[in-house]
């Protein structure tokens, strides 16, 4: 498995989640995810003002091979998508960390600490294959 950024927070599901300065969470899916995926030809996001829980279904992501469901890390309102997904949905391979979904205002910030770190998730992955 590749380097995982360790100032990530990881869900078990395979999404990440980062603390934006403003108190945002960014929210995508691990190198891990898209790896399995294979090349992603269409992403389906949130709508900006839709509340989420955690855990709750926020997304599709599409590739070649199979489709799997996005879900939400924490919860709390969508404030923003990443646009630019819908006409280039295979940034999301070629920047699985720098290519964020949609980014919520965290009704709870401290359940971004209840998910995973980097060591934790990576040995979540060793334990799958």
């Amino acid at each position: 498995m590749s380097d995982l950024p360790s100032d990530l927070r990881y869900a078990a599901s395979h999404e990440w989640a980062r603390q934006e300065a403003d108190g945002s969470v960014s929210v995508g899916i691990s190198d891990h995810a898209q790896q399995a995926l294979g090349d992603v030809v269409y992403v389906e996001l949130p709508e900006v003002g839709q509340q989420l829980k955690t855990g709750q279904q926020a997304g599709v992501v599409e590739s070649v091979k199979a489709a799997s469901d996005i879900y939400a890390p924490v919860s709390g309102v969508v404030i923003a998508v990443n646009e630019q997904l819908a006409d280039s949905p295979e940034q999301v391979n070629n920047e699985p960390y720098g290519s964020w979904f949609f980014r919520l205002q965290p009704d709870a910030p401290a359940e971004l600490e209840a998910l995973l770190t980097a060591e934790a998730y990576k040995a979540s992955c060793d334990a799958e294959a």
